[in-house]
């Protein structure tokens, strides 16, 4: 009896996980964070043409939480005709970057090597931070097709911090802290951040200094600026994080039955006795 009850209960919850994968069921969102909002009020004050920088420092391990605000922001950015430039400080962040951008420029139309452009992966954090101060084309001599910066349309006037109006650095480690010591302590350069649910309360400090000009929290963070943006409408697919929301909803909510109905079970067993 025990045994099928277990498997019931297994049952259910990969049913309340499979069934909104396959509908693309999604719940609203809710308030909108402050630090969410920030990133997206500081990206829709941009000119056209203005330049953001994307940094994947992560791994497939947060994919859940990480790759749909990469998702996201791209899109956010082709919406407002910015040219995006991304690069990964972690090896494991490149092949998830270059995916991020090819879903959505063939979703939005966009042209590599004038809309955005991609390096790759580079090794050495201070290195890289400090060299795209002085000059990008000492640590990006050429992207990840092996096309030499100086070929690339997009990059023709991108030289350094001074021509880059938003670098995002998207974290599972300390990059984010990196990157204030380097590029905005030394050369002033705006920074903003999309990172894991298990640092998210090591970022609100530098909000509050000034140092960044928000956070995006996690997967929650990325069902809220897919709602800012109205991702579906845009890409023509549901959002990951909204959908990665909602199936935590239903499963939550499953639990909380299934406790109920167990302790219910235990208070009738009891007077029963």
């Amino acid at each position: 009896m025990r045994a099928r009850i277990r498997w019931a209960i297994y049952l259910l919850v990969f049913l309340s996980v499979l069934i909104p994968m396959l509908t693309g069921i999604s719940f609203p969102v809710g308030r909108i964070s402050e630090s969410t909002q920030a990133v997206f009020d500081y990206i829709e004050s941009l000119p056209e043409g203005s330049v953001v920088a994307i940094s994947f420092d992560y791994g497939p391990s947060v994919i859940p939480d990480v790759q749909p605000i990469a998702k996201a922001l791209i899109a956010h950015c082709f919406k407002r005709n910015l040219k995006v430039m991304g690069f990964a400080l972690w090896p494991t962040g490149e092949p998830l970057g270059r995916r991020a951008f090819e879903e959505v420029a063939e979703k939005m139309g966009k042209v590599y090597g004038e809309d955005y452009v991609y390096f790759g992966y580079r090794a050495g954090y201070s290195t890289v931070m400090l060299q795209m101060g002085e000059d990008i084309r000492k640590v990006f001599e050429q992207d990840y097709r092996k096309t030499p910066t100086d070929r690339i349309p997009m990059m023709k006037h991108i030289r350094n911090y001074k021509d880059i109006d938003l670098l995002v650095d998207l974290a599972a480690g300390d990059s984010v802290e990196t990157w204030i010591v380097y590029a905005y302590t030394k050369f002033g350069q705006k920074l903003a951040a999309g990172v894991t649910g298990v640092i998210v309360s090591q970022m609100y400090p530098y909000i509050q200094a000034g140092q960044l000009v928000g956070v995006i929290p996690a997967m929650r963070g990325g069902a809220e600026y897919e709602e800012l943006i109205d991702y579906s409408k845009l890409l023509g697919e549901p959002g990951m994080a909204k959908t990665g929301m909602s199936i935590q909803s239903i499963v939550h909510l499953l639990l909380m039955i299934l406790i109920a109905i167990g302790n219910l079970e235990f208070v009738m067993m009891r007077r029963r006795r």
